[in-house]
């Protein structure tokens, strides 16, 4: 039996959820980060719990072929990245056998799942930057399930003008009482940024706007002021302090402004595959339903497509970005939101779609979909249902009760050995939005049974 502290050598036989090693030793389990299948290492225990160990690697005693030298000196101490220790085709191996075996072990679901769509870019492909600030102005990233700072002046998943960044906000923390600052957000959009200064209380960041102006030509620049002891990053007062506070942008022939607080994909060039994936399985002629829509980007895009389209959004001020964007757009006759619970509003739009072929697209938040979602995409009748997933996990889950090899009984999910669906699943795709993360975009595309 293993023992907390003791140190052990193992073979790594395959990979948890998390892209930890699995080694087992005498009818123990353990899950050991920062390994490769198929190498011989030695790991120290530092948690047990029954048969089941978490490790920490001590030594790669064999090395697989895969495995590759990272670049960032603090991986494996920040928690921002996973895989560096693996090279790229063994990275998205892995994430096309991650959502393999989320499908069977999760939802019961046996599918060939297609090779991982690759990023042009493995390192410095991140739009977007959020960078806290310690109490005394250290910069750097949080520690894995922690919020210690792990210091550095620089991130490899970064684009180049990152480094700048934090040149500019640690000259300007060491002119600042310390505990003030809390983090500096940071937006790109082709080649334009948008600075979000988050304090505790109202300062001079002038200062600062001056730093940026010296790296930075085009950008906005706002102060957010969160007083509160939460992790929440952003509070609720703002102010503008240079430019508008905001850039209008195109993607994918659709104009939408842009501030700190819009949803954007980080990785620009795996955002324009993955719509057009889904553009791609959009017909012209059919009446598209966007679940989950947001600030309706995605459902313009299949409004212009395919010349109507219904996005269905909780939010009331995302619904309300909604509007705006399709009269910015010219589509008020073909783009209809809907400010409600999607599973109280499918069937009405349904209604006003009889007749007609109809397309599901759905994009849920990383915990998936409501129950009460799911069966009512599965009554629907859809014509063709396309899931846009970022966690394996819970789209094997709402995929397995979609196909019917889950259900339900006393409030809990088993596998279902006959199972009964109006829907076959056509593709399973995983995208590499984020390379060098264990995480993945996923689309699985439905059509109803003949």
């Amino acid at each position: 039996m293993l023992v907390k502290n003791g140190e052990y050598e193992g073979l790594v036989e395959g990979y948890g959820t998390d892209g930890e090693g699995i080694i087992k030793i005498d009818g123990t389990t353990a899950f050991v980060p920062f390994c490769i299948k198929g190498e011989k290492v030695r790991f120290k225990a530092l948690k047990v719990k029954g048969n089941i160990v978490y490790g920490k690697l001590i030594k790669v005693l064999t090395p697989s072929y895969a495995r590759g030298k990272p670049v960032c000196p603090v991986f494996g101490k920040c928690g921002g990245c996973d895989l560096q220790h693996m090279d790229y085709a063994s990275q998205l191996k892995f994430k096309k056998d991650g959502v393999a075996n989320a499908l069977n072990k999760i939802g019961g679901i046996y599918a060939a799942v297609n090779d991982t769509i690759p990023c042009e870019k493995q390192y410095g492909y991140r739009n977007k930057l959020v960078l806290p600030i310690g109490e005394n102005g250290e910069l750097g990233f949080f520690a894995r399930h922690s919020h210690r700072i792990v210091a550095t002046d620089s991130c490899a998943i970064q684009s180049d003008w990152a480094y700048k960044v934090f040149k500019a906000v640690k000259e300007f923390a060491k002119t600042v009482k310390s505990g003030v600052l809390r983090h500096i957000v940071v937006r790109e959009i082709k080649g334009r940024f948008i600075f979000a200064l988050v304090v505790k209380r109202v300062i001079n960041a002038q200062p600062l706007i001056t730093l940026f102006e010296r790296d930075f030509k085009d950008f906005t620049f706002l102060l957010n002021i969160n007083p509160s002891d939460t992790n929440v990053i952003f509070g609720k007062e703002w102010r503008i302090l240079h430019g508008d506070g905001f850039f209008e942008a195109e993607e994918h022939g659709v104009r939408y402004k842009a501030g700190a607080m819009t949803f954007l994909q980080v990785n620009d060039d795996m955002r324009d595959k993955l719509y057009s994936a889904v553009l791609g399985e959009a017909e012209a002629g059919a009446a598209a339903i966007d679940l989950y829509s947001g600030g309706g980007m995605l459902t313009a895009m299949l409004a212009k497509k395919c010349g109507e389209a219904y996005g269905i959004e909780i939010v009331e001020e995302a619904s309300r970005c909604a509007d705006e964007l399709k009269t910015a757009n010219g589509l008020d006759k073909k783009m209809f939101n809907i400010c409600g619970a999607v599973e109280d509003n499918i069937a009405k739009v349904f209604s006003k779609t009889e007749g007609r072929r109809r397309i599901i697209v759905c994009d849920p938040p990383r915990k998936g979909m409501e129950r009460g979602v799911v069966n009512a995409i599965a009554r629907s009748g859809a014509d063709k249902i396309i899931l846009v997933s970022c966690n394996p996990a819970t789209l094997a889950r709402d995929l397995g009760l979609l196909l019917g090899t889950l259900t339900e009984e006393d409030g809990a999910l088993v596998k279902c050995e006959n199972p009964q669906s109006s829907y076959i699943l056509k593709s399973v795709t995983p995208f590499d939005m984020f390379p060098q993360s264990k995480w993945c975009e996923t689309v699985a595309v439905l059509t109803r049974r003949r």
